[in-house]
């Protein structure tokens, strides 16, 4: 048995997420004030993604407890909406996109910090916020990933919309650039036209990786690939997602689904 269940976690995880971002929004930086807002930054972009990602979450655990034992089938249609909203999210954006925040900002912070977190912002965000921003989003993610199996979309698909945020983010700080005149980014104005084409293709591809590497640890973690028999796997991922068959093992759900018996099965030993 888990020492803290995952309901708890994913409730508190949500939670320090609405602080996160309470606090950042009360901070009166210039650059907020700008063109776009905080929307441009990459870094506020994740927190929403995390906090309704989380709050699905939340609301999915909450689902499963009003429907135990209801029986009622249009309420069980909702629920597998919401676990295959909750799948979608963290496949296409919550791990890659957080994943791909926390390591570009603290390679490029311990290159130069300069290029992209100034001293100038230790005057107003204070250290714990800015890990807050910049580096509990990866456990936190990790743990989520760690508690509950998720399917993932085909992998056409996931690529697809993967790439169609990046473009579209991409696209949105240069316009951001073409109205105001600066980049969002400091280290942008030091490099040149060629060198930010080459960039942006770049994180691109990164975050393509890192949509193939949470499918990998995704399996990884919970073995989806390990067994030749797919309808065991369904009925092993199966038990972990749901709460309402929490106490029922594999094994039974699987004797059930063949409408054997367990003797029928010990005979042909």
């Amino acid at each position: 048995m888990a020492l803290v269940p995952c309901q708890v976690l994913r409730v508190a995880i949500l939670l320090s997420y609405c602080s996160i971002l309470c606090n950042y929004k009360a901070i009166e930086m210039p650059s907020h004030q700008t063109y776009g807002g905080s929307w441009k930054f990459l870094t506020f972009i994740d927190l929403v993604i995390q906090a309704v990602f989380f709050g699905i979450c939340v609301l999915t655990d909450l689902s499963s407890l009003l429907t135990r034992g209801s029986g009622n089938q249009e309420q069980e249609r909702q629920l597998k909406k919401l676990i295959s909203l909750r799948d979608w999210m963290l496949a296409v954006l919550a791990f890659p996109v957080g994943v791909f925040v926390v390591a570009v900002f603290w390679i490029i912070y311990a290159y130069d910090r300069e290029m992209i977190y100034p001293k100038l912002l230790d005057n107003f965000i204070p250290g714990w916020l800015n890990h807050g921003m910049h580096t509990t989003v990866l456990p936190f993610i990790l743990i989520e990933m760690r508690t509950s199996h998720h399917q993932y979309p085909s992998r056409s698909s996931g690529l697809t919309a993967i790439c169609t945020f990046s473009v579209g983010y991409i696209l949105w700080v240069c316009w951001v650039h073409h109205v105001t005149g600066m980049w969002v980014y400091p280290f942008l104005e030091h490099i040149g036209p060629g060198a930010r084409i080459i960039f942006f293709g770049s994180t691109t591809i990164l975050m393509n990786f890192l949509y193939l590497l949470g499918e990998v640890l995704n399996n990884y973690i919970w073995d989806t690939h390990r067994s030749k028999d797919p309808k065991l796997n369904r009925y092993i991922i199966k038990c972990h997602q749901s709460p309402l068959k929490s106490l029922r093992s594999p094994l039974s759900l699987w004797v059930q689904s063949h409408g054997r018996g367990i003797t029928d099965i010990l005979l042909e030993l």
